[in-house]
């Protein structure tokens, strides 16, 4: 099989994909969610102006984010910027 090429998915296979997204939405939870690589949103340790880190919406104290992985710096800065609701 080549890259091109995809295997067909089956009745059951799909019916387990079905199930397992229907628990997870009834059970208040969304499945694991991959976080982005901080190249991809082109993330810097410095501001962007009056944008930084911990004025986003996405930032989790001390140093994290919701969307990109590994460590991020308050006062950093990337494209996924999104300013904290007033």
């Amino acid at each position: 099989m080549t890259d091109m090429e995809h295997k067909p998915v089956s009745r059951r296979d799909l019916f387990r994909i079905v199930l397992v997204t229907a628990g997870a939405s009834i059970a208040g939870r969304a499945p694991a969610q991959q976080k982005i690589a901080p190249n991809l949103v082109q993330y810097q340790d410095q501001p962007k102006g009056d944008q930084h880190c911990d004025l986003c919406q996405h930032f989790v104290a001390p140093g994290t984010c919701k969307i990109v992985d590994g460590p991020i710096k308050p006062g950093g800065w990337c494209v996924a910027f999104a300013p904290k609701p007033k």
